[in-house]
């Protein structure tokens, strides 16, 4: 079962919008198939790079695609939730059970409530997700209510997740308008979310770094 066939299964696609509606709702930022497609393109990047084989990369981003369609239940643990549902949906389209298992404990592991980076998937996972930082993730269209939410991301006019020659150092850098939050801000609300980053470059090998306009956070 390969990657596209999950990508445009109607089933799988109709959970993405709907988990999306539900956290539309609630005013949370997007995460729909713009979220789950950076999330996707970005394992594929680091666990190429790094030398993992093809079949791993190609459950990996399935398990990018599929790991917030928990958030239709719940936002409260909806990467437990999400890797159930995955569980099932998978195993009912026929793919082999040892492979659901891998994409199950890899979006079990991605929120940094109590993930952990249990398997190069997970790792490289974590470090998609909690890098996609984005103005366009804003839903709200009026920056006179922007919650800290909605002004970090807004303020981000720029994202690049990069891992260097020797595979060392694994690099996120924003580009962040401050008119709209600081690096305080990010931290606020991200700090978590970068420690866990942390452990899931470490796990691979690499160093995680974070730079805010060019300034070393991390």
């Amino acid at each position: 079962m390969t990657f596209e066939e999950i990508k445009h299964n109607e089933t799988v696609r109709m959970l993405i919008e709907k988990a999306d509606a539900t956290l539309g709702t609630l005013g949370y930022t997007e995460h729909s198939f713009a979220h789950v497609g950076s999330v996707a393109d970005r394992c594929g990047y680091i666990l190429t790079t790094l030398g993992y084989p093809a079949e791993l990369v190609e459950k990996a981003r399935i398990a990018a695609w599929l790991h917030d369609i928990g958030n239709l239940i719940n936002r409260v643990d909806h990467s437990q939730s999400g890797a159930l549902m995955a569980f099932r949906l998978l195993d009912k389209m026929g793919m082999p059970m040892e492979d659901i298992a891998d994409i199950a404990a890899a979006i079990g592991n991605h929120d940094e409530g109590n993930g952990m980076p249990v398997s190069p998937m997970a790792a490289a996972l974590i470090l998609a997700d909690k890098s996609d930082v984005r103005r366009s993730r804003v839903r709200n269209d009026d920056k006179s209510t922007f919650d800290i939410h909605d002004r970090v991301n807004y303020s981000v006019t720029k994202t690049e997740l990069k891992i260097n020659e020797a595979h060392t150092l694994i690099k996120l850098k924003l580009t962040v308008d401050t008119h709209y939050s600081s690096a305080m801000d990010y931290f606020q609300i991200f700090m978590e979310r970068m420690q866990l980053c942390q452990k899931a470059a470490e796990s691979l090998g690499l160093h995680f770094q974070l730079m805010f306009n060019e300034q070393k956070m991390m």
